[in-house]
C-alpha cells in the first residue's frame, strides 16, 4: 500500500508549480491514516486547506483501514479513514484505552464489479459473483461468457473495502478461493484487469474508468442514484473517524467540516465519490 505525504509552503508552491510536499515549519497540522479509498478525498481536502493557509501542516498516509484504526489507537494519527465502520474489537479497544470514538461519514461509494473490455457478459447476480470469488465456478462460460478460466482479483484481507465486500456479498462463511490473486489498492485492482482477458475485480466507484467494463450486480448498474438509494446491492458509507468530536476552531473541525460543505461534496464528486447533502 501506499503512504503519500502531502505538505506544502508557498515557497514550494513557486518552486513545485504544482501540488507541493512541505518545507518549513507548520503553525498547525493534522494527521489522518487509513482508507486507500478515503485517501483521495483526504488528499483533495488536505490541499485545498493548505492553498488557503501555507503555514498548515498535513499529512494523509493510505496504509489500509485495519491500520488506520490501530494509528487513531495508537495516537499516532488525528483522523483515521476507513471504507467500513469500526468494527467491535477495534472499538472496544479504544474505549478500554479511554478513547471515544467518533463517526464521520465522509461520502457514499459502491464496489463496482469490473471486468475485462472484451468479456461479454454484463450481468451477474450476487450468487454468481459469490461463486466466483469462492470457486465454485471457475470458468466464464457458465455465467454466459466466453470459454475461458477465471482469474479472481480481490483486495488484500486488510482493507476496508475487502471487508465491506466479504460482508456484502460472500457471507459469514464464504472465503475466497486459495487460486486468488490479492491486490493492495484499489488501482492495483483495475490495473490488473485491464490487462487481463479473464479477470474480475471490484473496486470503489471513484476508480472506474473506460479501461475496464461494469458489470450490473442483480440487474443494477452502480451510480451516484443507485449508491444513495441502495438499490445497487454491495453499497456503503465511507468514513472517518476522531477520538471525540474535535474542538471547534480547531483544524480537525475545518477539515472535516469540508464534508458538508459545498466546496467538499463539489471536491468528492469530482473524485468519483457521492457526497454527503451539502449545508445550504
Amino acid at each position: 500500500m501506499n503512504d503519500t505525504l502531502i505538505r506544502t509552503s508557498a515557497l514550494a508552491a513557486v518552486l513545485a508549480g504544482g501540488i507541493v510536499f512541505a518545507a518549513g515549519a507548520a503553525q498547525d497540522k493534522l494527521v489522518l491514516d487509513g482508507s486507500t479509498t478515503v485517501g483521495p478525498i483526504a488528499k483533495a481536502f488536505a490541499e485545498h486547506l493548505m492553498r488557503q493557509d501555507p503555514a498548515i501542516n498535513i499529512t494523509v498516509s493510505e496504509s489500509g483501514s485495519g491500520n488506520g484504526a490501530k494509528a487513531l489507537l495508537n495516537g499516532t494519527c488525528d483522523i483515521a479513514n476507513l471504507s467500513r465502520h469500526l468494527k467491535g474489537a477495534e472499538k472496544e479497544a479504544m474505549e478500554a484505552k479511554g478513547l471515544k470514538p467518533v463517526a464521520h461519514v465522509a461520502a457514499y461509494d459502491a464496489l463496482p464489479v469490473v471486468v475485462h473490455p472484451s468479456n461479454k457478459v454484463g450481468d451477474l447476480t450476487i450468487e454468481q459473483i459469490r461463486d466466483i470469488y469462492t470457486g465454485k465456478i471457475a470458468n466464464w462460460r457458465d455465467v454466459g461468457g466466453f470459454d475461458k478460466p477465471i482469474v479472481v482479483i480481490s483486495r488484500d484481507t486488510n482493507s476496508g473495502t475487502y471487508e465491506t465486500f466479504a460482508e456484502l456479498v460472500l457471507g459469514k462463511d464464504g472465503k475466497v478461493a486459495k487460486t486468488a490473486e490479492y491486490a493492495g489498492s484499489n488501482g492495483a485492482i483495475r490495473q490488473r484487469v485491464q490487462k487481463t482477458e479473464g479477470a474480475i475485480g471490484y473496486v470503489g466507484i471513484g476508480f472506474i474508468d473506460d479501461t475496464v467494463k461494469v458489470v450490473k450486480v442483480n440487474g443494477v448498474a452502480p451510480s451516484v442514484e443507485t449508491a444513495l438509494d441502495k438499490t445497487y446491492p454491495i453499497n456503503r458509507e465511507l468514513f472517518m473517524f476522531t477520538n471525540g468530536e474535535p474542538a471547534a476552531g480547531s483544524l480537525a473541525a475545518k477539515f472535516l467540516g469540508l464534508i458538508t460543505s459545498r466546496e467538499g461534496a463539489a471536491m468528492v464528486e469530482e473524485i468519483g465519490f457521492v457526497p454527503v447533502p451539502a449545508k445550504k
